[in-house]
């Protein structure tokens, strides 16, 4: 990494509950490198945990989407721990291998591109397809298009449509920060095969 880990127990009696706090989240895995470049400022640490948290188990949009998403933004961002992490719950959540594959390799979909509609390929159907584009609209241009919003509205409520949001700017987040300061060591890293996973 690009800055010394902080340390793996509280410095100060100040630092422990939010420490604590992660730890609870994290449980039984111990603290993660993210933590410990996190932990460099206990008040952002302890924001990030409760934030990433509430996206990560106070979520109601569906494994497979969720995951698919967080995949996708980690092959856009070059993030290579998040996608070896995410891209295997991805499996678990119920995308295929071959709608992965499409994730890891297909082609950026930018603003204004031509959709396709009702076309299922590659492995994916066509709400994960809906998924792929509103990902990679809203991680490479910001802007999305009427239409891919419509699409994700079109089986998502509008509690959902906030939370695959939230969980993609938050992932942009997560991903941006990973690969600034190479966090884990992963940079120079290959990301997973898929076979691998």
């Amino acid at each position: 990494m690009r800055i010394p880990y902080a340390p793996k127990e509280a410095p100060t009696e100040a630092d422990k509950p939010i420490y604590d706090r992660i730890a609870a989240r994290r449980a039984p895995r111990p603290l993660i490198p993210l933590d410990l470049a996190l932990l460099h400022n206990t008040a952002v640490a302890d924001g990030w945990n409760s934030f990433i948290g509430a996206i990560r188990t106070k979520n109601s949009v569906p494994e497979d989407i969720k995951e698919l998403a967080i995949a996708r933004i980690a092959v856009l961002n070059s993030a290579v721990h998040e996608w070896d992490v995410h891209a295997a719950l991805a499996l678990k959540g119920g995308v295929s291998k071959e709608g992965l594959e499409t994730a890891f390799t297909g082609a950026v979909f930018k603003k204004g591109d031509e959709v396709r509609e009702g076309k299922e390929e590659g492995g994916l159907n066509k709400e994960q397809w809906a998924v792929l584009r509103y990902t990679d609209q809203m991680t490479r241009g910001v802007q999305v298009d009427d239409g891919i919003a419509e699409a994700i509205r079109g089986f998502l409520n509008d509690q959902q449509v906030v939370e695959l949001t939230a969980t993609i700017a938050a992932y942009n987040c997560v991903s941006r920060f990973l690969v600034a300061l190479d966090v884990g060591e992963c940079n120079d890293r290959p990301m997973k095969k898929v076979d691998e996973l």
